[in-house]
């Protein structure tokens, strides 16, 4: 087979954020439809618990066995054992297929009491509800398995545009299907098209690896040695996994006894602040895993540190604005993303609070997710798993104390709380039992990004507070606060950086100067 080509990190991180982008603007499409079709209420309560119960118990040895795939991968195409590689990723498609299929099985006949015990105050007719949509998508249980490994799998190849291209597909089709199916299946249009775009999702994951010479056939090599190599890594991996998802399942249990559309609230919320997180967090991370993985070396451990202290601190300097944005302007924003259809005035309140609360963890979702990366790099997935439990620990206390006095609010502050303290946890060990990350270094990025970030949301609140009292309401004021907010917080955001000397807008400014160049050439 032919070398694989990797493209410098800089430019690969360029491509997977532009790509990226454009699978988020869709979802933010997909949400703002089905927001408008379907609302904030019981129906879609009961799909949102439907899907998490299925990432929960189902993606979970996928999500797992794909973050085991890329450090095995990566040190096989950095010492020129291509073909080995390519064995090691067909013996964990297959041992994932048997596993999933048994799963699946288990879960259609154990469905109702899975959503009695996620969901314990929903009414009969919404909990039937959720029962029936769980059915319907563990159709898609092999699909999301299959995308997330071979997706993995081409990053350590070098090949990052078509994973980050997945959500195009997947969002289209759930598009489609809640504006096209809805009027004759009804909320079960969604769970459909979740089912149809996870085939999309899958199939366009093919042709990369393929082109690499993967043959897409079972392989029963059970003694193969990179498989020996994930086995190592898999059971915290599984179990951090598992953690990764208890929370949102945490918060729709305790949301489910708030009150019929907490769970939709929530859910708008974290999706409209995700979109900041994948576009940012995820990107560093795809881009950065395999790096981090082809210097795992010990004698190569300060040239890691050093890519881990710079991914760090692009994290927080790249979402700081970002949180002043969402904390200043996130009421306009979701009245002009979803404020239009069937989500009326007391949805639109209650996702506005679900932004407040998600937005002040986001800092810490960007230093936990490198931090996590560069441990998986060197062998250590025991780590990201202590922390993981740490905060499930902090969001479960957070969501019994918060929940009953304050209700969404108190949900999404925990997960904020729960957030910050995996990130602490995280730094710490990762710090003090393998030199992975310079804390001083990165405790100053986190001090002045939140500096400047609060220097620009003061300024903006203050004018927006202004904006509002002179425009009164509507769509076009909405769609005013947000621009006017965001063009005051970015610059001055850049400006209180540059004048205390950090490097990060110097180096976004290259960035974006050698991606223009690079495509003038092209």
């Amino acid at each position: 087979m032919n070398e694989p080509r990797r493209r410098p990190l800089a430019m690969s991180a360029a491509l997977v954020a532009g790509l990226t982008g454009v699978s988020m603007l869709l979802g933010l499409l997909r949400d703002t439809v089905m927001a408008a079709v379907f609302g904030a209420g019981a129906d879609v309560d009961a799909f949102l618990v439907a899907q998490g119960l299925l990432n929960l118990v189902l993606a979970v040895a996928a999500g797992a066995i794909a973050k085991a795939t890329v450090p095995v991968l990566s040190r096989a195409v950095d010492t020129g054992r291509y073909d080995e590689g390519l064995a090691t990723l067909r013996v964990a498609l297959t041992l994932c297929t048997l596993v999933l299929a048994l799963a699946a099985t288990g879960m259609w006949f154990a469905a109702e009491t899975l959503v009695g015990v996620v969901a314990p105050g929903f009414d009969p007719a919404t909990r039937d509800t959720a029962v029936e949509l769980t059915r319907i998508m563990l159709v898609a249980v092999l699909f999301v398995a299959g995308t997330n490994i071979l997706s993995g799998a081409a990053q350590a190849y070098g090949v990052f545009g078509w994973s980050a291209l997945q959500g195009v597909p997947f969002n289209l089709a759930m598009i489609v299907a809640a504006l096209a199916l809805a009027p004759v299946l009804g909320i079960a249009s969604l769970a459909w098209g979740f089912a149809v775009g996870s085939l999309l999702r899958l199939l366009l994951q093919i042709p990369p690896l393929r082109r690499r010479g993967l043959r897409l056939r079972p392989s029963w090599r059970w003694r193969d040695r990179g498989l020996r190599e994930m086995t190592t890594l898999m059971p915290p991996l599984l179990l951090g996994s598992a953690l990764g998802n208890v929370n949102s399942v945490v918060d729709r249990a305790v949301a489910s006894d708030v009150g019929t559309g907490a769970i939709a609230g929530l859910s708008y919320g974290y999706r409209l602040v995700s979109l900041f997180d994948m576009i940012v967090v995820a990107t560093l991370a795809t881009t950065l895993y395999p790096a981090f993985s082809a210097a795992s070396a010990p004698e190569r451990r300060a040239e890691l540190r050093d890519q881990v202290n710079r991914g760090a601190a692009m994290a927080l300097t790249l979402l700081a604005p970002a949180v002043a944005l969402l904390l200043v302007a996130g009421g306009p924003i979701v009245t002009l993303l979803y404020g239009r259809g069937d989500f009326d005035a007391a949805a639109a309140r209650v996702t506005t609070v679900a932004v407040a609360g998600y937005a002040v963890g986001l800092l810490a979702l960007g230093v936990r997710e490198v931090l996590s990366r560069a441990s998986y790099a060197v062998g250590d997935s025991k780590t990201p798993v202590q922390a993981a439990l740490a905060g499930v620990v902090v969001n479960v206390a957070g969501d019994l104390i918060l929940a009953p006095p304050f209700g969404v609010a108190g949900i999404a502050v925990a997960s904020a709380l729960s957030f910050l303290t995996a990130a602490t946890v995280l730094s710490w060990q990762s710090a003090r039992r393998h030199r992975l990350v310079h804390l001083r270094a990165v405790a100053s990025a986190a001090g002045v990004t939140g500096i400047a970030a609060a220097v620009a949301g003061g300024g903006a609140a203050v004018a927006a507070w202004g904006w509002r009292s002179w425009t009164g309401g509507g769509t076009a004021a909405a769609a005013g606060e947000v621009v006017l907010v965001a063009a005051l917080v970015l610059p001055t955001y850049l400006l209180v950086l540059r004048l205390v000397g950090r490097p990060e807008p110097a180096q976004l400014t290259a960035l974006v100067r050698a991606v223009g160049a690079r495509l003038r050439r092209r």
